[in-house]
Order: C-alpha cells, then sequence, then structure tokens
C-alpha cells in the first residue's frame, strides 16, 4: 500500500485530500503537515508527499524529497522561472507530478485549447481572460497560464515573448 503525506493538512485543499486518500483503500495517510513541521522527521511514514502549498515551501519540499528519495505529487503554482527549473531538475532523480490544476475538466480543456489553436492558426490573437477575487494570490492564475502556454506551444510562439498580461 502507498503512503502518502500531506503538507498543508489544515487547509481547504489539504482537508479534501485528506478526505479521498481516506476512501481509497490502495493508499493511505502516512503523515499529515503544516507550515513549520520538519518533513524529514517523518521520512519513514511516507512514499509520495502531495504538496499544495506555496512556491517558496513546495521547493523546501522538494529538495527535502529529492534528498529521501520520495515521490511529490505538486498542485502549487506561481513559481518563477528558477522554481520551475528546480522541479525539472528534481524530476530527473525522483518520481514528480506537477500540474497547475488537477481537475479533469479543466486538462481536457486544456487539450481542445491546443486544437483549437492549431486550427485557428498564427494569424489570431487568442485573449485568455479570467476573474478572481483582488486577495488573488497568484494572478494571472498557474490555470492561466498553463492555458497560455499551451495555445503558445500550439501556435509555435514563446509566452514569454508573447504574453500581454493586465489586471
Amino acid at each position: 500500500m502507498i503512503k502518502i503525506a500531506v503538507v498543508g493538512a489544515s487547509g481547504r485543499m489539504g482537508q479534501t485530500i485528506i478526505e479521498s486518500i481516506n476512501q481509497n483503500d490502495k493508499v493511505t495517510l502516512g503523515a499529515t503537515l503544516d507550515k513549520g513541521d520538519d518533513l524529514a522527521s517523518v521520512a519513514d511514514q511516507f512514499d509520495v508527499l502531495i504538496d499544495f502549498t506555496r512556491p517558496e515551501a513546495t521547493l523546501d519540499y522538494l529538495k527535502t524529497c529529492q534528498q529521501l528519495n520520495k515521490s511529490i505529487v505538486i498542485g502549487t503554482t506561481g513559481f518563477d522561472d528558477a522554481g520551475l527549473e528546480a522541479i525539472n531538475n528534481a524530476a530527473k532523480q525522483i518520481s514528480v507530478v506537477f500540474a497547475p490544476n488537477m481537475s479533469v475538466g479543466v486538462n481536457l480543456t486544456l487539450k481542445l485549447l491546443d486544437m483549437a489553436a492549431k486550427v485557428i492558426g498564427p494569424d489570431s490573437d487568442i485573449e485568455i481572460v479570467e476573474a478572481h477575487h483582488r486577495h488573488k494570490v497568484d494572478a494571472p492564475s498557474g490555470t492561466a497560464l498553463k492555458m497560455g502556454e499551451v495555445v503558445a506551444n500550439a501556435l509555435g510562439r514563446d509566452l514569454s515573448t508573447c504574453a500581454v498580461y493586465g489586471r
């Protein structure tokens, strides 16, 4: 049975993940952690870490997972280029699942965006608009950024050179 540790266990997403783990007979909840808890101290209690925290914390957990040779699932968004590079480098050593949005519907939408952008072609400008409360931490959201990447890649463009942001 796969033992899972959940970081951010007291948060909304953490509670949802824990509930899902408890309803699945193929996995078990090995450890729960919140801000300030030491991941290495529960190393023998998990095989996979699930993290939906903040970029800075995620990168610390990622380093610890590398040192412990543990797998990690990252649902955190808002990484800068150095953070993304750290995740890609870690994935060469340990198992890493990194997705800005785990929703089946969103991932289906990403596939459809890829197809639509290819059909529409490079002569059109594609705009992604989202609305959030003013206190949203990562705006644009990781999902919107991933949508932009999908469209840019489908059109053979680099998102960093063609994106225009406004809030």
